[in-house]
C-alpha cells in the first residue's frame, strides 16, 4: 500500500460512527478527497456533509466511486455489506479503521485512553487541557467535546490524543507512550466471550506502551506492573493508597471543588463544571496524564475550570427549579449505576425518571439482571425496545427481558412517541430529573423533550 501522505482519495464504510468520523475529519483536514457510506442519516452525518464530506445512505455499489485509493471500515459493518464486498471482491485497499489510526499515531507522541467506561470523558479532557493550555494536540475522540463541538482537531504539535477502543480488540494497533486505563468491566461478550478475555485484552494493551512510558491505571485494577522503564502511577476517587487521590471534596454552587493530593504532589481548589462524582476521578486520570507531559497546576487548573464536558455524557439540557433533564450514553449496568447514583447524589429530594433505550440484543441478554437490579434504584422507568445496531435479533431477548426482571419500580416499555407524551404530562414546577440513556438513537428524543420540558 501506498504511504497514507500519498493517498489522496479515502471511502469510509460506516463514516457515521463517532470514531471513524473523527478520522474522516481528519482525512479532509489533510485536504484529501473524502466520503462515505452509512445506514442513516444523523446529526453527525449531516454535519460531516455540511464540512464537504459526501455521504450516502444507500448501499449499492453501482453509485460509490470507483477511484478512492483505500477504503476504510469499521468492524462493526455485517459481513453482507455490497459495498465492502465490492471493494474486496476487486482488490481496492482495504484498512480498519484501528489499523489506519495506528498508521497515522506511529511517529508521534501517544496518550491512549482506554476503558469500558470513561475512555471519551478523560480523553477528551485531556485534549481540551492540551487546547485550552496552548500546548496542543490532535485529538481523536469518541465524543462531541462540548467546547469545540467537534471529535477532531489538529495542532502542529506532534502529541496525538487517542480514545483507545477495546471493541473487536482495536486498540491493540496503538502505540501509546502514556496510556490511560480506566476500568475493565465485562463488556463485547459477543467478541470477547468473557471477562476474563477483556481483562487480557486490558494488559494486552499497557503491554503495547513504549519504552520510557507510563501507565496510569486505577488503582485496584488488576493489570500487571509494567516491565523495564514503564512506569506505573495508579489514581482513585478516595483510595489515598492509590498514588495520586483527591482530597477535601465538596460542591460548591453546584461544582465539584476537590484538592490533589499524592506522589506528583498537590494541586489545591480545582473546579470541575460537570455533574457527576465519576467525573471528578475521571479528571484526576485526566490531570495525571497531563502531568506527566510536564504541564502543571497553573495551566491544568484554569483548564479544567473551563471544560464543559462531552455531548451525551451527564450532559444537561434543562436546569431550574423545575424539572431538570440529563441525556448519558450510559449503555452498560456499571455506567448506568454510576448515572443514577450521581443524580441521587446532586438532587436527593427530586423524583427520578429514567427513559432507558437497551443497545445491542447480545448486551441485553449478556447483562439484564445488572440492568434490572440498577433501574430498580430509579422512581419510574420507561425502556425503549432494543437499539439492535450492527446485530439480528436474538430469539426471547427484547426490553421485557429486563422488565420482567425489576421488581421494585414502577416500569413500562414505550415507543418514542409515547415518552413524549408521557413528557408532557410533567406538571409545571415539578421536582423531577427525567434522564434519557442509552447509545442507540434515543438522541432523537434529547430535542423533543428540551423544548417540551423548558415549557414547565
Amino acid at each position: 500500500m501506498a504511504e497514507l501522505k500519498h493517498i489522496q482519495n479515502l471511502y469510509f464504510i460506516g463514516i457515521g460512527g463517532i470514531g471513524m468520523s473523527a478520522l474522516a475529519r481528519y482525512f479532509r483536514f489533510q485536504g484529501k478527497r473524502v466520503s462515505g457510506y452509512d445506514k442513516t442519516e444523523t446529526a453527525l452525518t449531516k454535519a460531516l456533509v455540511e464540512e464537504g464530506i459526501p455521504v450516502s445512505y444507500t448501499d449499492d455499489p453501482a453509485v460509490i466511486p470507483k477511484d478512492v485509493q483505500l477504503v476504510i471500515y469499521t468492524p462493526a459493518i455485517p459481513n453482507d455489506h455490497r459495498e465492502l464486498n465490492y471493494y474486496r471482491d476487486h482488490g481496492y485497499e482495504l484498512m480498519k479503521r484501528s489499523e489506519v489510526l495506528g498508521l497515522i499515531t506511529a511517529g508521534s507522541l501517544n496518550v491512549c485512553v482506554a476503558g469500558t467506561h470513561g475512555k471519551t470523558t478523560i480523553s477528551t479532557m485531556i485534549a481540551h487541557i492540551l487546547r485550552d493550555s496552548g500546548i496542543g494536540s490532535n485529538a481523536f475522540l469518541g465524543g462531541i467535546s462540548a467546547n469545540y463541538n467537534t471529535n477532531f482537531w489538529s495542532h502542529p504539535n506532534n502529541i496525538c490524543v487517542v480514545e483507545a477502543d477495546e471493541y473487536d480488540r482495536s486498540f491493540l494497533n496503538l502505540h501509546p507512550d502514556i496510556a490511560v486505563i480506566s476500568s475493565m468491566d465485562a463488556d463485547h461478550l459477543d467478541i470477547y466471550g468473557t471477562g476474563e478475555a477483556v481483562k487480557e485484552a486490558f494488559i494486552a494493551f499497557s503491554e503495547k506502551i513504549k519504552s520510557g512510558g507510563t501507565l496510569v491505571k486505577k488503582h485496584g485494577l488488576p493489570v500487571p506492573p509494567p516491565a523495564g522503564d514503564i512506569r506505573q502511577l495508579s489514581y482513585h476517587l478516595t483510595d489515598h493508597n492509590a498514588d495520586v487521590y483527591t482530597k477535601n471534596l465538596r460542591i460548591r454552587s453546584g461544582h465539584y471543588v476537590f484538592d490533589v493530593e499524592g506522589k506528583q504532589g498537590k494541586l489545591q481548589d480545582v473546579q470541575l463544571n460537570v455533574g457527576g462524582w465519576h467525573n471528578v476521578e475521571n479528571a484526576l486520570a485526566a490531570i495525571t496524564a497531563c502531568r506527566k507531559l510536564g504541564l502543571g497546576g497553573e495551566k491544568i487548573i484554569p483548564a479544567l475550570h473551563n471544560f464543559r464536558g462531552v455531548r451525551r455524557r451527564f450532559d444537561y439540557h434543562v436546569q431550574g427549579t423545575g424539572p431538570v433533564y440529563i441525556d448519558d450514553y450510559a449503555h452498560h449496568p456499571r455506567e448506568l449505576e454510576v448515572l443514577i447514583s450521581s443524580v441521587r447524589e446532586l438532587f436527593p429530594d427530586r423524583k427520578m425518571l429514567v427513559v432507558f433505550q437497551p443497545h445491542l440484543f447480545s448486551r441485553t441478554r449478556d447483562f439484564a439482571d445488572g440492568f434490572a437490579k440498577i433501574l430498580d434504584k430509579a422512581d419510574e422507568v420507561i425502556l425503549l425496545p432494543v437499539y439492535p445496531a450492527r446485530e439480528l435479533p436474538i430469539s426471547g431477548i427484547s426490553s421485557a427481558t429486563i422488565l420482567n426482571k425489576m421488581e421494585k419500580v414502577q416500569a413500562k416499555i414505550l415507543d418514542k412517541p409515547e415518552v413524549l407524551a408521557r413528557a408532557r404530562s410533567i406538571q409545571p414546577g415539578e421536582k423531577m430529573v427525567l434522564i434519557t440513556a442509552g447509545a442507540g438513537d434515543i438522541d432523537d428524543l434529547v430535542q423533543p423533550l428540551t423544548e417540551i420540558l423548558k415549557t414547565k
